[in-house]
């Protein structure tokens, strides 16, 4: 046999190959997430000023640009009752893009359980101050006192080696969450952040019936 047959059997045995593999990952269904919070492009609202001439009120607010947050505070009848008898607030919203990179998979049914309501309002209602606190009260404060207890505040730093030699740049992270913008209401402020805010113990009491304590 020829060299030149023994190419093009080789071309051909290839170019068989290559449709056997492309029609194998056809048949390979897309990857389908368990997770049910939507996806966005991120939150921009701009200024203040911009904000206002939406003329939102502040629940439609929420849902547009926080609306896996929204989800949760939606039916949150402690939250709504601060946020609207309260002569001022401050409310802290986690955009959609932390909501779904810092909660796995189980967090997020743990959150949107029925059974577990008690204990995600209970997270909601750290993301509530009946007052408003502005991002250099923040900066200055050392913590705050929210409508479930208290949340720590401290100042974020950049560069060092293990926490050493870092330097303070400006900023301010509530919990460990970092605070990104903030939008300004006739009577309150709403801040951004890139995290839950809430401590961390609360997660232990979800898939129970109640919190230990709670009347």
């Amino acid at each position: 046999m020829s060299v030149s047959k023994m190419q093009q059997m080789l071309w051909t045995l290839c170019i068989i190959l290559i449709g056997r593999v492309s029609d194998a990952f056809q048949a390979i269904p897309p990857f389908a997430s368990s997770r049910s919070f939507s996806t966005s492009t991120g939150t921009s609202f701009g200024s203040s000023s911009a904000l206002n001439s939406m003329n939102m009120d502040l629940e439609g607010f929420v849902s547009t640009y926080y609306p896996n947050f929204y989800s949760l505070i939606a039916d949150n009848e402690d939250l709504w009752k601060v946020l609207k008898e309260s002569p001022t607030f401050t409310l802290f919203l986690p955009n959609d893009e932390a909501m779904m990179n810092t909660l796995d998979d189980k967090q997020v049914e743990q959150l949107q359980d029925p059974r577990n309501k008690e204990t995600t309002d209970k997270i909601g209602l750290y993301h509530v101050i009946n007052e408003v606190v502005t991002s250099d009260e923040l900066y200055n404060s050392g913590g705050f006192i929210s409508a479930a207890g208290e949340v720590p505040v401290t100042r974020s730093t950049t560069g060092g080696f293990f926490g050493i030699g870092a330097q303070e740049d400006g900023g301010v992270t509530i919990n460990g969450a970092n605070l990104i913008q903030t939008a300004e209401f006739s009577n309150g402020l709403v801040h951004e952040v890139d995290a839950l805010i809430h401590p961390n113990i609360l997660w232990r009491y979800m898939d129970q019936l109640r919190i230990p304590g709670s009347s």
